[in-house]
């Protein structure tokens, strides 16, 4: 594949990368999206004071933004990663997460406690498309 054939997707709908990466890639027919926390798309600023259900809505917001920017929808959306600070948060995450993904054809899953996330964050989420 050659570098012409991969795009990087922006949108204002989600927040800007605060590092060397782009809010999604499309290389190959495919959609890969970067890890979202719960920041506010135009302050910058965490949401949810900690609340993993807002968190989680906040996140999931950013990612179908950046979903919409290349023409996708949660639909097409073939795998996920949910990175969670506490793992005791699985049952409250999940039954949000389901809102999203749960008609049809439920993505492939992966789902972990770290450590620690990003500006103290409960739950991050990134996933993959297949677009078209």
């Amino acid at each position: 594949m050659s570098a012409a054939a991969i795009e990087a997707v922006t949108t204002a709908g989600a927040p800007a990368p605060v590092g060397p990466y782009n809010q999604a890639v499309k290389a190959g027919g495919l959609l890969f999206c970067s890890g979202q926390i719960a920041l506010d798309p135009s302050s910058g600023a965490m949401v949810g004071g900690g609340d993993v259900e807002a968190e989680t809505r906040q996140v999931l917001a950013n990612l179908k933004a950046v979903l919409a920017e290349a023409g996708a929808t949660p639909q097409q959306v073939v795998r996920t990663t949910v990175f969670l600070a506490d793992l005791g948060d699985f049952a409250l995450v999940n039954a949000i997460y389901a809102e999203t993904f749960g008609a049809g054809v439920s993505p492939a899953r992966a789902c972990v406690e770290v450590a620690a996330l990003p500006k103290g964050a409960r739950v991050e989420i990134d996933c993959i498309a297949v677009l078209g």
